[in-house]
């Protein structure tokens, strides 16, 4: 059998994502009859159909002799010993903290598909990143298109177990255990979709699912994603129009997207948000000196992994982070944090893709207030396009592969 990742690829990842339609139907089976399943009593049976397909994928990346010598070049490997030196010096600090093992494992759920990122890393370095998003993109059509069927009949008739839609239903969730989990992946999969020539149609219909989700966040990240359509088709002497008032347009968002109208919810008031005061509470409470603040007080008492398996309250000191950033100090600290801008400041500087601005700032943003690295599939797909686009700095590991030979000899 002849392994050709070009072919092969875009069906695994579009396999991969997949597997969100049925590792939540305990959850979304209860939510449609008006139960609200709490933490601890969740179904886990059918999740780990996801861990199977990403195996699938690291063995498939393994077996195919180009995208593991890419993924094993020396810099990489340089690269991934720093990080998990840190990584292990963060578990056992938590262990020198008395944390259960379990909570430190669970805040490495940052890294779970960091192996995607190295797949679309080397594809882009091998000159394919775009011919294999285009024929990804072209796969999810049929995802998008079930989760608009199901998401259209929520916000008509689900019970509103979530909030509030403005077609007087549920707020919808598709194939997922919240409305918040399904609008950020619909805001990604606008993302993805805004990569490829001529998809125009499927960003909208993205961006129409993230705002009937009524999430704030996915609504400002999908809007993130048309301003950025906007600024493309502009020229470049009338950018600056568009520029000039993002802030106003960023703060008009936020209020908007916290209306009644399109939250679903009456306590959705940005200035009385619970999250602030959560945040508030965290630092007073558990940062206690210079320690905690370079490496963290706990990896993984934020992680809505924990949270979900044990309850809220089981460990001392848990919480839910609801911020990737927050996330990131707890468990590993402000050196944690810094190294992570830095790698996306970094993507930004040395890319040469040509929407690179647009996929950057859709990771700044999105992790605001949402710990996107935890919540499959948006983690997935976000991965796997961070490596695409940094890939496309420096020079390529071997000759750029041509996406129209390609596409003529893989045609099916």
């Amino acid at each position: 059998m002849k392994i050709r990742f070009e072919k092969d690829l875009p069906f695994l990842l579009f396999a991969l994502v997949s597997a969100s339609t049925v590792a939540a139907l305990p959850q979304v089976e209860s939510a449609w009859t008006g139960v609200k399943e709490v933490y601890g009593e969740q179904d886990f049976g059918l999740r780990i159909l996801r861990e199977l397909m990403l195996l699938v994928l690291v063995a498939y990346a393994f077996f195919e002799p180009r995208l593991r010598n890419g993924a094993l070049s020396s810099t990489v490997l340089a690269f991934l010993a720093v990080v998990a030196s840190y990584v292990l010096f963060e578990i056992g600090y938590a262990l020198y903290l008395d944390l259960p093992l379990v909570v430190p494992m669970a805040g490495l759920r940052v890294f779970e598909y960091l192996p995607l990122a190295l797949i679309g890393f080397v594809t882009s370095r091998l000159g394919a990143g775009s011919y294999i998003i285009n024929r990804f993109a072209h796969f999810l059509r049929y995802y998008i298109a079930l989760q608009a069927v199901l998401a259209i009949a929520q916000a008509l008739w689900a019970p509103p177990l979530f909030g509030v839609s403005f077609f007087g239903g549920g707020r919808p969730f598709g194939t997922f255990v919240s409305p918040n989990l399904f609008g950020a992946t619909m805001a990604t999969c606008a993302l993805l979709f805004a990569l490829v020539p001529g998809m125009g149609k499927w960003v909208a219909v993205s961006v129409f699912l993230a705002l009937l989700s009524g999430s704030r966040t996915a609504f400002i990240s999908s809007l993130l994603v048309v301003y950025f359509q906007v600024y493309a088709v502009l020229r470049p002497r009338d950018r600056w129009a568009l520029v000039m008032p993002a802030p106003i347009l960023a703060v008009g968002a936020l209020v908007l997207a916290s209306s009644p109208l399109l939250s679903g919810r009456d306590d959705a008031d940005p200035t009385q948000d619970g999250r602030i005061d959560l945040w508030q509470r965290v630092f007073s409470e558990q940062m206690h000196g210079p320690a905690d603040l370079l490496f963290g007080w706990g990896l993984g008492l934020s992680s809505n992994t924990i949270n979900v398996l044990y309850g809220a309250e089981h460990f001392k000191g848990q919480f839910d982070s609801d911020s990737l950033y927050l996330f990131l100090l707890n468990g590993y600290g402000l050196i944690g944090l810094l190294a992570y801008l830095l790698f996306l400041w970094t993507t930004a500087r040395t890319s040469v893709h040509p929407n690179k601005g647009m996929v950057v700032m859709f990771i700044l943003i999105a992790g605001l207030t949402f710990n996107m690295w935890e919540y499959f599939p948006q983690n997935a797909m976000l991965m796997y396009l961070w490596g695409m686009v940094l890939g496309t700095g420096g020079q390529p590991v071997s000759a750029p592969v041509q996406a129209e030979r390609i596409f003529r000899s893989s045609r099916f």
